[in-house]
């Protein structure tokens, strides 16, 4: 199916989808951000950093402790950024979604993205209908390091890291 709103195949992204959302993408806001270092919000957060995008982190409890994560302080919702958006990612659970949808499609983002393991399918719907391009079920720092070519510099898939002993001589 072709990668447009009504007729997108959320189960089969095309790399020319994803890629054009990583390019076009700036400001992210990361509801379900966490400030625990080995939560993978917090990973996907750095390395989204490091590729150059504002990552703004939103968790309720953060903010009310005044939590600074990875440089960006805290907020408690949506509506306490004070920058556009670009992309809503959600760390949080499918039953979540839709009031986060609903914010994004209001707020004016661009895309509405779902970790993995994410998808609720009457807010992305919803989400298309106002514009909004959405990704479920996928992580953009696994995506872009896939379309990068920077998942084959760790090993994956290129047979350099292997389970064999090495022969000793």
């Amino acid at each position: 199916m072709a990668d447009t709103p009504g007729t997108m195949d959320h189960a089969n992204y095309s790399d020319a989808y994803i890629r054009d959302i990583l390019h076009s993408v700036k400001t992210v806001a990361m509801v379900g951000a966490s400030a625990n270092w080995n939560r993978p919000s917090y990973f996907a957060m750095k390395y989204m950093q490091e590729k150059g995008y504002r990552v703004i982190p939103v968790n309720p409890k953060e903010a009310a402790a005044g939590t600074v994560i990875l440089g960006e302080p805290a907020v408690a919702s949506l509506d306490d950024i004070d920058v556009p958006i670009d992309m809503v990612d959600c760390f949080r659970n499918s039953e979540a979604i839709p009031p986060i949808a609903d914010d994004a499609i209001r707020l004016g983002a661009k895309v509405l993205w779902l970790q993995l393991g994410v998808r609720h399918d009457a807010a992305a719907a919803k989400a298309e209908a106002a514009g909004l391009k959405v990704v479920m079920n996928r992580c953009p720092k696994i995506e872009y390091g896939r379309l990068s070519g920077e998942i084959g510099w760790f090993g994956v898939n290129t047979g350099v890291i292997s389970s064999r002993r090495r022969r000793v001589v």
